[in-house]
């Protein structure tokens, strides 16, 4: 079934005048992206061309979408801007609290009990605010929102970093905070930095062991984790057509590993037939009537460099398999040169699990391809060495892998299947291990592998690769196996080297589900009761923000300085800590506690300058707050890195900190911060970050004349009486000055609306 059809007709029928408005005011032909982004200009009419990575803009998306984690924050935020349903088609997805742990039954029930309070308030507030709910076990989000939503020339935000999957169907799809979520479903503008464009031309056509994954990681090891940042990667060329629809949203997905805004591809005869496959042909011939909207201007596919930002090139008849990590994505080996870099470096060679599916390789495609190598497995009479674990993506492909058989070949070959669920990916994995601390090795087709991410063991080296790659490593046992080139032997002595992996893109009979999750919002929800019990320990109501006070800040004592990488895992972690998402006092209970003290390289351990001695940062923190004294973060590159996670920004805004002080951010992170009300600041020289000692007072010069483009003083007092100055930059307009002067954005959409 194809939802809110007549929504994308309307994006349709606007979209030829408006690109030829802006091709004129632009002045040259434009790429896919532009056409996408001025087509969804809030001020209707293109009256200006953008500055790539200086203009900021106002967009109107065409939908929000929600995982249940971040759904809790977005909505108790949303509940308090005033309006009786929100403005755009909206869902929620019940995906993340599902810990995996025994199996795909038994996990859900147990979800189902432990957090039926978080989802009774959910399907109540999207009962109520017309928003489309989708039940636990219904898949992850953005497997459904593919699935479903996506459509080709089409804008949406969605409150996860990979909502950019939805590139794949040619989608603008950007990863958010719940308070920009909130903004849309108020029907306010939404601001984005316009972004730069980095063009990716693949020639050539992937064969034998490649796969759409290899591409994005051969693409992480060239632009590294923050090379994308507000940015947009726009793919095209002979080799992109090549590609299967769902093979390009595990392209997108990806891309957030590398920071970027989003990225997508032109709308084609394979996205034609996945809509058709998926009962969107509806919407499949409404695309093709505008297609020549829903790609670049040829002009700019002749000539790229002329057109884009940069310009990568990838031959995809030379690409090999890749495999990326340990601990950051962006560490990219081709399987040629794996093995030799395990013993080089001294990783541990024994592969303990193996891990696919999840939001970017839990297609039909990416099952069945891999499910080619189970059986060769099975036929062979080997069973895996490793444990290997299979998440279906949503209950559609589930249901349909398992009608085909695929589920029962892994089983076979000892494969246990969990739920359609996020868990394993987002450290709601319940690890089978004698020793949890152990340093030990594992390999997945999912994203993220930083340290304690999937299991929280620090000494768990998790690595990325296909399903194809992790399927094969996993029936070895053996990290330094090769598939390609490499053989086993079976039970009888024979030596066994593997197929190439066979699949089908499409199910060749079809999708098919029993009930694929969906619940619709009552047409009228002004009856329906949400409950907020007062005692709960997983959801809190919100107070407002503090106002700035409409001075400079003086006498901030410096909470951590943080050293090296710090994602948003670092910052507010995932795991145990998932179930109070809704909370946020107790949530807060997490801050920063993953991250590294400068001053001792121990995380979770700074001094309370009010007492001299060491403790946890949040409970120093609260030490600060009860005194009522203001604070300050300061950290390294690309701080919070990783996922849309807003808890990271709310957190220290909650506690107390006042300004975080860096030396780069990652973009949602540095946005999440402006809208709660917080100072998000960078070095302008970044040694600066060298000048700062462990018991220094911060004052913060300039606010009083705060404005786009200013610097600001920062005023390093020293225990020892002396002091030191130094400008800090910040990247705020008029807009995000004033939600730091009201104390947030949503203090404003508050009154705009009251």
């Amino acid at each position: 079934m194809a939802f809110d059809l007549e929504m994308i007709k309307a994006v349709y029928s606007g979209m030829a005048g408006r690109i030829s408005t802006a091709r004129r005011v632009v002045g040259r032909p434009l790429t896919l992206t532009e056409k996408i982004l001025y087509s969804h200009l809030t001020e209707g009419e293109v009256r200006q061309a953008y500055e790539r990575g200086r203009s900021y803009v106002e967009f109107n998306p065409d939908r929000v979408a929600m995982q249940d984690a971040t759904a809790q924050m977005a909505l108790l935020q949303f509940m308090q801007a005033g309006r009786p349903s929100v403005a755009v088609p909206s869902t929620v997805h019940c995906d993340h609290l599902i810990q995996a742990k025994t199996g795909a039954v038994e996990d859900l029930n147990t979800a189902l009990d432990k957090n039926k309070e978080v989802y009774d308030f959910l399907a109540s507030v999207s009962n109520k605010y017309g928003i489309g709910f989708w039940k636990p076990g219904a898949g992850i989000i953005h497997q459904v929102i593919i699935e479903n939503y996506a459509f080709p020339g089409g804008m949406m935000i969605g409150t996860d970093s990979h909502t950019v999957n939805a590139g794949g169907l040619g989608m603008i799809a950007i990863g958010v905070g719940g308070a920009d979520a909130c903004d849309v479903m108020a029907g306010l503008p939404w601001e984005l930095k316009f972004p730069k464009l980095i063009g990716v031309k693949l020639t050539g056509k992937m064969n034998g062991w490649t796969s759409a994954k290899d591409i994005i990681l051969k693409v992480a090891g060239i632009l590294t984790v923050k090379g994308g940042t507000d940015k947009i990667l726009e793919y095209f060329g002979p080799g992109a057509e090549s590609l299967s629809c769902t093979g390009k949203g595990t392209i997108c997905n990806m891309g957030a590993e590398i920071g970027a805004t989003t990225s997508v591809f032109c709308y084609d005869k394979k996205m034609a037939e996945y809509l058709q496959g998926t009962e969107r042909a509806d919407i499949a011939a409404a695309a093709d009537k505008v297609s020549e909207h829903l790609r670049g201007d040829k002009e700019v596919y002749d000539s790229p460099e002329k057109y884009f930002d940069e310009v990568i090139e990838i031959n995809l008849s030379e690409l090999e398999p890749h495999v990326n990590g340990p601990f950051t994505p962006d560490l990219a080996w081709p399987i040629s040169k794996f093995a030799a870099a395990v013993k080089e470096n001294n990783w541990p060679s024994e592969l303990e699990v193996g891990l696919i599916g999840s939001c970017t390789n839990s297609s039909y495609e990416d099952i069945s391809r891999a499910a080619s190598l189970a059986q060769q497995a099975v036929d062979a009479n080997l069973k895996t060495k490793s444990e290997f674990t299979i998440t279906p993506g949503s209950e559609l492909v589930r249901y349909t892998v398992e009608r085909d058989g695929f589920l029962g070949t892994f089983e076979k070959m000892g494969g246990v299947v969990l739920a359609n669920a996020c868990g394993p990916c987002i450290g709601q994995w319940a690890r089978h291990t004698n020793d949890p601390n152990k340093k030990n090795s594992i390999i997945t087709s999912f994203n993220r592998n930083f340290a304690k991410r999937n299991d929280g063991n620090p000494n768990t080296h998790a690595f990325v690769a296909s399903p194809e790659i992790v399927t094969a490593m996993a029936i070895a046992g053996d990290l330094c196996f090769n598939p390609l080139t490499d053989t086993l032997t079976t039970p009888t002595g024979e030596k066994f080297k593997f197929k190439e992996p066979q699949g089908d893109e499409l199910p060749s009979k079809g999708f098919a589900v029993e009930d694929a999750g969906y619940q619709k919002p009552a047409a009228d929800g002004s009856n329906v009761k949400v409950i907020v019990s007062p005692t709960s320990e997983r959801l809190q109501l919100l107070d407002p923000f503090s106002a700035w006070e409409g001075t400079d800040l003086t006498g901030l004592k410096l909470l951590i300085k943080v050293k090296g990488k710090c994602t948003t895992d670092h910052i507010s972690m995932a795991g145990p800590w998932l179930k109070f998402r809704g909370h946020l006092d107790n949530i807060s209970n997490n801050m920063l506690i993953g991250a590294i003290n400068s001053f001792n390289d121990k995380s979770d351990s700074v001094k309370n300058q009010l007492t001299g001695d060491y403790n946890g940062v949040p409970q120093v923190q609260r030490a600060y707050k009860a005194a009522k004294v203001g604070s300050i973060v300061v950290g390294d590159e690309n701080y919070g890195e990783g996922s849309s996670r807003e808890h990271a920004a709310m957190e220290p805004r909650h506690l107390g900190v006042r300004a975080i002080l860096v030396k780069s951010f990652a973009r949602i992170h540095e946005t999440n911060l402006k809208k709660q009300g917080m100072l998000a600041l960078t070095f302008a020289d970044k040694s600066d970050y060298d000048k700062i000692k462990e018991d220094d007072t911060f004052d913060i010069k300039g606010l009083t004349s705060f404005a786009p483009g200013k610097q600001l003083t920062i005023v390093l007092n020293h225990c020892d009486g002396t002091s030191e100055e130094f400008k800090v930059n910040q990247s705020y307009n008029e807009n995000q000055i004033e939600w730091f002067k009201a104390g947030g954005a949503l203090n404003i959409i508050r009154s705009q609306i009251a």
